[in-house]
């Protein structure tokens, strides 16, 4: 039971760490992208609009998908879709078609929008059948991901890879990885049986969970802290590389730097946890995003913005998983709630920063980024609700 629980586990982290590895590959081409299919910001802007209304349609469908069919099929045909989006964003680089490329990202965005919330319950239950943290590892994953992905377009970019080339490579690895761990994750978890009463039972829970008020006060922490996230996915290398002059293959090194933060920061979660707790560390990871993202935006400086990256990325680091675990703890409907914040969280991370285009073109991309730095600040005044509930003895009895 240990070995295959454990087995379990990495395939958890592997799956996670497969849209890292993606999003990180195109990430950090995108100033090769936007100049093979002749964008402008505004028209980037539009480009990853598939990636929001991909993300919609795949956080949306994902509670449906999943009460059919399960979290490990949920798993298995999100991680497809994100694998078929490297085919189609290499096509649109080849035909040098924007709408190609769009589609992509579409693809791209109800891949990860229906796989990770599928994971993030997974996971919840590993936590609560071992009693171990799981979901700061399991975003480390994801980190590791963007990490490998990002070195691999630093060293892309630094030797003229053909983008299409790049993306396709990735292409193989990523159906290799989900081929090769699929077996350990057991079917069923989260299927509905069909019953009148389950039926009744699970509209309730799904309606209840979204009127409760730490639900939704965890739920605007994530989405402030996961906005980050997926701004810096999104924007930083344009922005380091539009706004602040560094040339295109000092942008990637720098977001290798912010991955590299990010993956740091995750793995060592769990020895933060019990030094300092989530409270104390949740103040601090918005606080650290708040300056890093405000230095960016305001500050001039080429070092002042470095040093602002490295801010950015450990504070982001712990946010999301942090918050996927209080919302796991507070009695039953466990997996509503997981479900409820990961929603919020992936729209945020996935929708949100397309959506930061639209306010770039606008205002500047500098002028978007203090509203991520804005929605943080924000959030640090809702951070009581990280704290573990207090159930009543009837709860805690069963």
């Amino acid at each position: 039971m240990q070995t295959s629980l454990h087995r379990r586990k990495i395939a958890l982290f592997v799956y996670f760490l497969i849209p890292g590895l993606a999003l990180a590959s195109w990430v950090t081409r995108t100033p090769a992208i936007r100049d093979a299919i002749g964008a402008s910001i505004a028209q980037m802007g539009m480009v990853l609009t598939g990636l929001s209304v991909g993300s919609m349609c795949g956080v949306l469908l994902s509670g449906y998908i999943i009460k059919k069919r399960g979290t490990k099929f949920t798993m298995l045909f999100g991680l497809s879709m994100v694998c078929i989006s490297l085919i189609s964003m290499a096509w649109g680089v080849i035909e040098g078609q924007q709408p190609l490329v769009g589609l992509g990202l579409g693809f791209f965005g109800f891949g990860v929008g229906t796989t990770e919330i599928a994971i993030n319950m997974d996971a919840a239950f590993v936590e609560q059948e071992t009693g171990q943290h799981v979901m700061h590892t399991l975003h480390g994953c994801f980190s590791l991901g963007t990490l490998v992905g990002a070195l691999l377009g630093l060293a892309a970019n630094y030797f003229d890879v053909p983008v299409r080339v790049h993306l396709l490579g990735v292409f193989v690895v990523a159906v290799f990885l989900l081929l090769k761990f699929s077996v350990p994750i057991p079917g069923g978890l989260g299927k509905e049986d069909g019953s009148a009463q389950q039926t009744l039972q699970l509209a309730h829970a799904q309606t209840s969970v979204w009127r409760d008020p730490r639900v939704l006060m965890i739920g605007f922490i994530v989405f402030a802290m996961a906005l980050a996230e997926g701004a810096a996915y999104d924007w930083l290398p344009i922005l380091l590389v539009d706004e602040h002059g560094f040339s295109a293959a000092l942008g990637s090194m720098i977001f290798v730097v912010f991955a590299a933060v990010m993956t740091i920061g995750r793995f060592a979660g769990g020895v933060l946890l019990k030094r300092f707790g989530r409270l104390v560390l949740m103040r601090s990871s918005i606080a650290l995003v708040v300056l890093g993202v405000a230095c960016i935006a305001l500050g001039q400086s080429q070092t002042l913005a470095a040093w602002a990256v490295v801010c950015w990325g450990l504070g982001a680091a712990l946010g999301f998983p942090m918050a996927l675990s209080a919302a796991a703890e507070g009695g039953g409907q466990m997996g509503e709630r997981v479900k409820a914040v990961a929603i919020i969280g992936y729209v945020a991370l996935l929708v949100g920063p397309p959506a930061l285009g639209f306010v770039g073109h606008a205002f500047g991309l500098r002028g978007a980024m203090l509203i991520v730095a804005g929605l943080a600040f924000a959030a640090i005044f809702l951070t009581s609700a990280m704290r573990s509930p207090r159930l009543p003895l009837a709860t805690v009895a069963a």
